[in-house]
């Protein structure tokens, strides 16, 4: 038997992206500062909305939330708790964050990747990177954050390469294990 050793990309179980012990451990508003009313945000990797709808709200009604994830039973959650809180700013799309060609060029004003890239084969890494530069708006900024484990697609080197393609606002470890940076366009 040949042994395929290629990684694929995961899907989490929706329950587990958003349940009790995920809110008492990561503050789903936690991204709104850097967003403000009427802005254009895309949550790449969305899940279930665990970000999402504190997004949408933080833009509101004039503002618009691209969510985006590979996975057709998250973005069915997120679209029915979406209905049920009355948002109709979120545009969800079942679609690889590899290919955002919904998405115009220099249209949004910030991206959440919050673990996108350990969620993805890294064959798709290099190509989602690119999308996220090309759909950022001049002055707009994204979050990436990857898993710093063991189980991580995204190792330390691979991390380093990738950020070296922005300007780098900020960056750390968090105390749940991630790396993160906040980055925007790098203006020649």
């Amino acid at each position: 038997m040949v042994e395929n050793k290629e990684k694929q990309d995961r899907h989490f179980p929706v329950f587990a992206q958003d349940n009790l012990l995920r809110r008492l451990l990561s503050n789903s508003k936690k991204f709104n500062p850097y967003v403000t009313e009427g802005q254009v945000v895309a949550d790449l990797g969305c899940g279930p909305g665990y970000f999402t709808l504190p997004l949408a709200e933080c833009v509101g009604p004039l503002g618009r939330v691209y969510a985006v994830d590979s996975n057709e039973k998250a973005i069915r959650a997120l679209e029915k708790k979406a209905d049920k809180h009355g948002y109709s700013n979120i545009e969800a799309h079942a679609a690889s964050a590899s290919d955002l060609s919904f998405i115009k060029d220099g249209s949004v004003d910030f991206v959440l990747a919050n673990g996108l890239l350990c969620s993805m084969a890294p064959k798709h890494h290099e190509s989602t990177v690119n999308e996220i530069k090309r759909i950022l708006k001049p002055q707009g900024q994204a979050y990436i954050a990857v898993d710093k484990g063991r189980f991580s697609y995204v190792e330390k080197a691979e991390w380093e390469k990738i950020l070296e393609g922005f300007r780098i606002e900020g960056r750390g470890d968090s105390k749940m294990g991630d790396r993160w940076a906040v980055v925007s366009i790098k203006h020649q």
